[in-house]
């Protein structure tokens, strides 16, 4: 080490920026070692099933991924563009309501709209009932009723909730398009279709892309929707595969496949949102013309607008309500109070455990700007991108490892078992939500501190403050917004998720979702449908956050 670098190294605030890195350093390190786990596992498994699987059902569960994301991918786009477009170039009856209420499906999770839909529509249910009553018919060959429990009903009911990623980033990026594009257009006598063909769209591809990867990362990510319908994907294949064959190691190898799809969706998303600074048309006039629409085709455009919110949002939202009247008896009940209380006491944990590192992280790229800093902030953000049943598996590997080393020790010098201590208990979940949802925390603190000049930095500085006194005293009160938003946004989707609650969660231990998994799938949806009802309403809080935010932009 040069006599320069040593004394820079003496300074405070190298140190400062060394044990700053070095913290990001070792969260980076946490959040790969369960991704790690995962690909040594299945190089490596006890029981090598990776020739059976592919002579048998892995094939099966390729394609059938491939059509459901293939599927949700294309009705979402169609959904979400043609709602965007609605609603940013046209003027029409409801139009500032259907504005944020477009948003309102985000607040469904998929598996809950699966379980309304299909307990609704069903031979017994009370739709089909009614018909048959109606029009004198006895049995199913009677009349023709579409199945709800096949993979179209599937892609309907999924993208009837996936939808919004595509139509909030595709409104915004028509909304942020430059008038003088469309008077061109129309003076080389381009028609409006032939604008949003030939210019629109083109310049809001990036943007769809990156809103289209999100949808088919959740889609390769769903396991209470593909297990009720009984579509063999390859997150229910990686369930079945561990839980009911008990081969981890085979698991494993499923879950490399999901990585692989997911790696390609990454490096889609990435490719595009790079493209985006090329393609968007940057200039500071006013966007793009508001058409109104007159008679039938004002209705028709209000109807269209409406069709998403009454049948992905109203219709299951009043279904559930009209069940927890009708069961609140026996739903208000202790059990229903303890379920709430482990998913809003583990939600609000796993948030406040996810947002201390997303400012350790956001904070740690402020004061270091280099490239290795950035790369351990993406790295970080890597469990966002990773279903969380193939997340389940990851976390479980080297915590059961350390349960077993722990054990040994244990039985060694004091000759009594310690059991299961992380494997098996609060510690599991917590470790796999802050993995999945830590990106989102950190992408919140991170846009917030970079509203912060640096001057606020150097003043702090320049008056003997460090760097922990300066983000406590300085930065945090003025990125309170943006810290609190990401807490409300992580707890929400913390009790929305299903597949990694439902492997690592303790014995006897239930979730309001896993709740209305373990009822929903016994055909008992009117006896959990307050808890289903409950997440939704909870859902809502991010929905409310980004109308206010898109109201404010």
């Amino acid at each position: 080490m040069t006599t320069s670098s040593l004394k820079r190294w003496q300074t405070p605030t190298f140190r400062t920026e060394h044990s700053w890195f070095a913290s990001a350093l070792l969260v980076a390190t946490i959040v790969l070692l369960p991704i790690a786990s995962v690909i040594y596992l299945a190089a490596f498994p006890d029981d090598n099933i990776w020739p059976h699987l592919l002579n048998t059902v892995l094939p099966v569960y390729i394609e059938n991924t491939l059509i459901l994301m293939t599927g949700v991918g294309t009705l979402s786009v169609l959904i979400g563009i043609g709602s965007a477009w609605l609603i940013s170039h046209y003027d029409f009856p409801g139009k500032r309501i259907f504005n944020w209420a477009l948003l309102l499906p985000f607040a469904m999770p998929a598996y809950v709209i699966a379980y309304v839909y299909t307990d609704f529509l069903e031979y017994a249910g009370p739709l089909q009932s009614s018909l048959r009553e109606l029009f004198g018919w006895q049995t199913s060959r009677d009349y023709f009723f579409p199945e709800v429990r096949s993979m179209a009903g599937a892609i309907i009911l999924m993208a009837l909730t996936l939808y919004p990623y595509i139509y909030m980033l595709a409104r915004a990026a028509f909304m942020q398009q430059s008038v003088s594009l469309y008077y061109a257009a129309r003076s080389l006598g381009s028609s409006p279709l032939a604008f949003f063909f030939r210019v629109s769209l083109p310049i809001a591809r990036p943007a769809i892309v990156v809103g289209l990867s999100l949808v088919l990362m959740e889609t390769l990510n769903d396991f209470g929707t593909v297990d009720y319908f009984a579509i063999q994907t390859l997150t229910a294949g990686l369930y079945d595969t561990w839980l009911n064959m008990s081969n981890i190691g085979g698991a494993a190898q499923i879950a490399t496949v999901m990585m692989l799809a997911v790696t390609l969706l990454i490096y889609l998303e990435r490719r595009s949102r790079n493209q985006q600074q090329t393609f968007s048309a940057k200039s500071s006039t006013s966007g793009l013309p508001v058409n109104k629409l007159t008679g039938p085709h004002a209705y028709l455009a209000s109807a269209l607008a409406a069709t998403p919110v009454i049948f992905g949002f109203l219709i299951p939202v009043l279904i559930l309500s009209n069940y927890a009247i009708q069961y609140f008896e026996q739903s208000w009940s202790p059990r229903f109070f303890s379920y709430a209380f482990n998913s809003f006491t583990l939600s609000f944990s796993a948030a406040l455990i996810t947002l201390v590192i997303g400012c350790l992280l956001a904070y740690t790229k402020r004061l270091n700007r280099r490239r290795a800093t950035n790369a351990l902030t993406q790295i970080s953000s890597l469990g966002y991108a990773v279903p969380g049943a193939v997340l389940a598996i990851g976390v479980i590997i080297p915590l059961a490892a350390f349960d077993n080393w722990f054990d040994g020790l244990a039985r060694e010098f004091f000759g009594v078992s310690t059991g299961l201590l992380l494997s098996g208990s609060i510690i599991a979940v917590l470790f796999a939500y802050t993995v999945r949802f830590l990106a989102v925390a950190t992408g919140a603190i991170d846009s917030s501190l970079e509203k912060v000049t640096q001057s606020m930095d150097m003043a702090s500085r320049s008056l003997g403050k460090g760097s922990m006194e300066t983000f406590l005293r300085v930065h945090l009160p003025i990125i309170k917004p943006g810290a609190l938003t990401a807490l409300l946004v992580v707890f929400v989707d913390c009790m929305k998720e299903l597949p990694a609650t439902l492997i690592l969660r303790p014995f006897n231990f239930e979730t309001l979702a896993t709740h209305v998994y373990q009822f929903a799938s016994d055909e008992l949806i009117e006896q959990c449908a307050l808890s289903a009802l409950v997440i939704v309403l909870v859902g809502m809080v991010p929905v409310i956050l980004l109308n206010k935010s898109i109201n404010r932009s």
